[in-house]
Order: C-alpha cells, then sequence, then structure tokens
C-alpha cells in the first residue's frame, strides 16, 4: 500500500471522540497518526495500520 505524509485515511473503527479519519504525520515501519476531530496523535506498525485501513483519500 502506497501510504505517504499527509494522506487522510479513513478507519473501520472509530476513534472514541467520534472521528473515522486520521491525518499521516510519519511514514514507515511504523505509522504516526493524527486524529482529524480531537488532535490525538497515535504510533501503529505498518501491519496493523494497513489492516485498519477503509480508504485512502490522497493529498497533493
Amino acid at each position: 500500500m502506497n501510504i505517504l505524509v499527509g494522506d487522510k485515511l479513513k478507519m473501520k473503527k472509530k476513534h472514541p471522540c467520534g472521528s473515522e479519519v486520521f491525518i499521516v504525520l510519519r511514514a514507515g515501519m511504523d505509522f504516526k497518526i493524527r486524529c482529524e476531530k480531537c488532535g490525538h496523535e497515535i504510533m501503529l506498525p505498518r501491519v496493523k495500520l494497513e489492516k485498519n485501513i477503509k480508504q485512502i483519500v490522497k493529498e497533493s
């Protein structure tokens, strides 16, 4: 999967705040993503992140 910094990810599960859209801050073996609604930042391994993605919205 080609995920780049700045992409918005729509996830299968919602964040506790109710949002399901996250912004990619760092890409590599581990990803750092930020909740679009509350701003909470999460570090996830690539395998776990790719499993939970519903849709990728590319940013230019």
